[in-house]
This record gives C-alpha cells, sequence and structure tokens, in this order.
C-alpha cells in the first residue's frame, strides 16, 4: 500500500474546515466516558475558529451534547450522531425523530453489556454503540447482536475501531459536509476533512468531489483520503502551526 503524504502547510488557505473529534483532536480511549480535554485544546480550537474566520465545525459520532460537554459551545458548526445532527454557528439545530425502537433497543443492549463486562455500551440519542476495546473477544457477539437488532428495527449499521453501532439511517459524516458547505461563509470554498476512522470515509470523498482534500490520522490504510499525519500529537501540532502563522 503506498503511503499519502503529510497535508502542505497552505492547505486551509481559503478553505473551510472540518474536523473529527474521537481520534483527531483527542486520543480514543477504553470507554468513550474516559476521554477528557485539556484547555490547551478547547483554546486551539478557538484560535482556529479565528483564523479560519468561522469556517470550522465539528464532525463527530458523538451527540452535540457530548460534544459541547468537551469542548464547550464556541459558536462554530457541530454535527453529531454522524451526521443526524446538525447546529449551525448560529445556533440552529435540525435532528430527526428517534425511534420509538430505540428504547426496548437500548435495555437490550444494557443487558448484553451487563452480560459481557468490559463491553461499554454507548448511548446516543439516535443509536446504540456497542465498543468492545477492553474485550476484543467479544467482537463477534457484539457484531451479531448489533446486526441482529438494526435489522429488526431498519437501522443502519456503522462499523468502527473496535466498536460497532446502530443508528437512524438517513446521514453520514460526508452528507453533514455537504449541508455544511452550503452555509454562509462557507459555500464556494474548498472542504478539508481531518479524520481517522471508517466512518469518515465519507467525508474524504466528499470533501474530495467539492474541490478538497481528506486527511487521514494514523497508520496507513486504504482511504478516500489524500494526505495523512501519524496520530492526533501530529494533527493537533499541524493545526497548531497553522493557527499560529494566520494570528
Amino acid at each position: 500500500m503506498q503511503d499519502l503524504p503529510p497535508p502542505p502547510d497552505d492547505l486551509l488557505n481559503g478553505a473551510s474546515l472540518f474536523l473529527d473529534f474521537d481520534g483527531t483532536l483527542v486520543d480514543l480511549a477504553p470507554r468513550p466516558e474516559d476521554v477528557r480535554v485539556d484547555d490547551a485544546l478547547r483554546l486551539l480550537v478557538a484560535r482556529l475558529g479565528r483564523a479560519m474566520e468561522g469556517r470550522l465545525a465539528i464532525v463527530s459520532g458523538r451527540a452535540i451534547e457530548a460534544i459541547d460537554r468537551h469542548l464547550g459551545p464556541e459558536g462554530i458548526s457541530v454535527s453529531g450522531s454522524h451526521g443526524l445532527e446538525l447546529r449551525g454557528a448560529d445556533g440552529r439545530l435540525t435532528v430527526p425523530e428517534r425511534p420509538a425502537a430505540l428504547a426496548a433497543l437500548t435495555e437490550r443492549a444494557r443487558a448484553f453489556g451487563a452480560a459481557n463486562p468490559g463491553v461499554v455500551i454507548e448511548e446516543k440519542p439516535f443509536g446504540l454503540g456497542f465498543h468492545y476495546r477492553l474485550v476484543p473477544e467479544a467482537e463477534a457477539a457484539s457484531h451479531a447482536l448489533a446486526e441482529a437488532m438494526a435489522a429488526e428495527a431498519g437501522l443502519h449499521l456503522q462499523p468502527g475501531k473496535m466498536m460497532i453501532e446502530l443508528r437512524v439511517a438517513g446521514g453520514d459524516k460526508g452528507t453533514a459536509l455537504a449541508t455544511m458547505m452550503k452555509g454562509a461563509g462557507m459555500a464556494g470554498t474548498r472542504p478539508v476533512f481531518i479524520g481517522d476512522d471508517l466512518t469518515d470515509e465519507p467525508a474524504f470523498v466528499q470533501a474530495e468531489a467539492m474541490g478538497g482534500a481528506g486527511i487521514l490520522v494514523g497508520p496507513a490504510r486504504a482511504t478516500g483520503a489524500r494526505y495523512r499525519l501519524d496520530d492526533v500529537a501530529a494533527t493537533l501540532g499541524w493545526l497548531d502551526a497553522f493557527a499560529r502563522a494566520a494570528a
């Protein structure tokens, strides 16, 4: 597999920037709730918002409420739940209807988590995540249950790093990027999306289709991204260098 080059220093000039959260701005943790955000990252996000003149968005699989808890509502655009939740910089929120079936599915998922210590059930507004990073041997059982539940309720199945998720269909990070690019300030610019996971691939493809580029964070693999950064530390360093140069 041919490796990708690092992004050029001027890639963000005149662009719109879209950032994944887990695995991109913060290192992955055994449990989603174990992630901690320090003041330096919050300050960097604020500095990036100024450097990009508002053309900055966080696009995460987490709910918007969880992103706000970690980064604070900085007046930037945010997409949560893999593109299902959208909130513009003006605070206007768009969300789908929560399926009634999710309540019963959540109870089943909790029972599975209780019967399989180490499997972390992440409850989201529009889905459920099964994290088995602590117990890799639970991968097959986690996937089997998630697949069965998704089929029963007509939900979308989304694989990720050491996890499997079922969620409401109808959106992904690529559709979120495309919608946000219609907003004031971003329209007519090049989108640059930075992410690490399989869930970020639709956004890499969409960014490329709109004249921009994707940046993969982590080891080389098959991807729709054009550039690559080694890890979270390298990503934060690259973003910090841009923010400093733009200040």
